[in-house]
């Protein structure tokens, strides 16, 4: 749970028992996500498909994420919060099963698609949990579970491709991730996670203190309630920022190839500046989070990336492309995180139908993204398609703006 510090004046972020779980949830997340998106190469290779073909694993995997997003609701309703984050890693162990057995292409999109699919419910309703649990604190906590999720998937990145090279090969690899789900049910299966939030004027608890400041707040409004307009504002943030994010992770390195004239296999290097700064960002994004309004920071990562994206943009030389990735790394890093948190405050106390509409944004942006800007690279080039990233930054900059009227509610610490 969070707390305040004297005077109430600033969250404070409690690691307990139920945050180390969704941490570690989240962490075993990343081993499907970064070990899965390291392996396709490889396993386009093994089947010999064509790059078109193997695409579509990244398209089951945004359909994957949209068809969690809608069954979310029903999951948390059905089997509670703790038993929906459960169901989701393993059917995301099942999907990467899917995977390591076979290199038949109708097994291996099936596989994808169950591994986005049941990640996506563990990361969203953990999102969820996280920001009930610790109200005022709830967006520090989503950033630093974000930043430990992708500071394991680093380390999974890069024993897939040691393990590559080695007679155990890229599956074992990737087993890592059921391996990782078990462990974690035999080690922390009974700890508990928080429900959901009750209403502002039930009896209050004896073991749960009232949190001043923001998180006090009107009754959570029912479940049919149709969410206002900032809320959908708030949604297309999202949804921008996703999409951005993505078209780094996708071709960030094809337009460094593209710039500086290095080959295709140097330039995938670049990959590892803008991840590194992603890992230093989320976790310098945490202790920010505290002191500074979700709707400041996100617009300060914003320009931090548009910074990045210039010098990436306007360099040939290798040194300074890479530094604009770093850069724009260190901003991006925020923009999930924080645009998920604004999301939930805006629902109204809904935070798991929050958490569900985040996983239908974050999906769309995943396959429409990455695929507008491969079809104007075609037609005119990887250099030009990539001014899609100032206009993503505008547009989300709008957003904020239009979404960050009047206060919003922060959930309040919920009582499982």
């Amino acid at each position: 749970m969070s707390s305040t510090t004297s005077g109430g004046s600033r969250a404070r972020l409690v690691r307990d028992r139920p945050t180390w779980l969704i941490y570690l949830q989240l962490s075993t997340f990343s081993t499907y996500l970064y070990g899965l998106s390291a392996a396709l190469p490889l396993l386009r290779i093994d089947q010999g498909v064509s790059q078109a073909v193997a695409g579509l694993h990244g398209t089951v995997m945004a359909v994957g994420s949209v068809i969690s997003g809608l069954a979310i609701p029903r999951l948390t309703s059905r089997f509670g919060r703790r038993g929906a984050t459960w169901l989701g890693l393993f059917v995301m162990a099942a999907g990467t099963l899917c995977v390591a057995a076979t290199t038949a292409l109708p097994v291996t999109l099936l596989g994808f698609g169950l591994a986005s699919g049941g990640g996506s419910i563990t990361l969203y309703v953990g999102m969820s949990v996280l920001s009930d649990h610790h109200g005022p604190a709830g967006p520090a906590a989503i950033n630093e579970a974000n930043a430990v999720g992708v500071t394991v998937g680093i380390g999974v990145s890069y024993l897939v491709s040691v393990l590559a090279q080695t007679s155990l090969g890229w599956r074992s690899a990737i087993l890592l991730t059921p391996v990782a789900a078990l462990l974690l049910l035999a080690l922390m299966g009974r700890v508990w996670v928080p429900s959901l939030a009750p209403p502002q004027d039930a009896p209050a608890s004896p073991h749960v203190p009232p949190v001043p400041g923001p998180a006090a707040g009107p009754a959570a409004r029912p479940a049919g309630t149709p969410f206002g307009w900032r809320f959908h504002a708030a949604g297309a943030v999202l949804f921008c920022l996703v999409a951005m994010e993505f078209l780094f992770n996708v071709w960030a390195a094809k337009l460094l190839a593209d710039q500086t004239g290095m080959t295709a296999a140097a330039a995938a290097t670049g990959l590892t500046a803008f991840t590194v700064g992603l890992a230093v960002g989320r976790f310098a994004g945490g202790g920010l989070a505290l002191r500074f309004s979700p709707a400041l920071l996100l617009t300060a990562g914003l320009v931090v990336t548009l910074a990045g994206w210039a010098l990436l943009w306007l360099s040939t030389e290798p040194l300074l492309a890479y530094s604009g990735l770093a850069v724009s790394g260190l901003g991006v890093a925020v923009q999930f995180p924080l645009a998920l948190s604004r999301l939930i405050a805006a629902s109204g106390g809904r935070a798991d139908q929050a958490g569900a509409a985040g996983s239908i944004w974050a999906g769309v942006a995943v396959g429409v993204g990455p695929f507008t800007l491969g079809a104007l690279a075609d037609g005119y080039g990887t250099h030009t398609a990539f001014l899609m990233v100032p206009l993503l930054i505008t547009a989300a900059i709008v957003g904020i703006a239009l979404s960050s009227g009047g206060r919003a509610r922060l959930p309040r610490p919920a009582e499982g």
